[in-house]
């Protein structure tokens, strides 16, 4: 980690959601609006159908930034995304999301990590950020 430089990769991962997925997430968030499970609601409010959760999203977005630092969550100092599209779940083939996690910047007090999170080849968080502390 230590001789990481601005633009290596330093992981990339695909994430397979299922309507399944949505409904567990619910369950541990506590999230139940409609719109992430129910079509005829979602087709009510003007959507293209059951959409992922933003957090859900967000949350598995740092994950391989979080595997690459040995699994210490706690040296993620700083995240920020900007949600920009919706991640739409099919009630049977899902929805496919693939996160690349890429060195933006390196200083004396750590890296920021450059996520680019696509979902249908579209990105679906902007700007997403993660600023993490390096081991000594």
């Amino acid at each position: 980690m230590s001789s990481i430089k601005v633009g290596d990769v330093i992981a990339e991962r695909d994430f397979h959601l299922t309507r399944d997925t949505l409904v567990r997430y619910a369950g541990a968030s506590g999230d139940f609006n409609p719109i992430h499970y129910r079509d005829d609601v979602a087709a009510s409010v003007g959507l293209p159908g059951v959409l992922a959760h933003g957090m859900l999203t967000m949350g598995f977005a740092v994950q391989p930034v979080v595997d690459w630092l040995g699994g210490d969550s706690g040296r993620v100092i700083d995240y920020q995304v900007k949600f920009t599209r919706p991640v739409v779940v099919d009630p049977e083939s899902g929805a496919d999301v693939s996160v690349v996690a890429k060195v933006g910047a390196v200083d004396e007090a750590g890296a920021r990590i450059d996520l680019t999170v696509t979902y249908a080849e579209q990105t679906v968080l902007g700007k997403a950020q993660a600023r993490v502390s390096l081991p000594a």
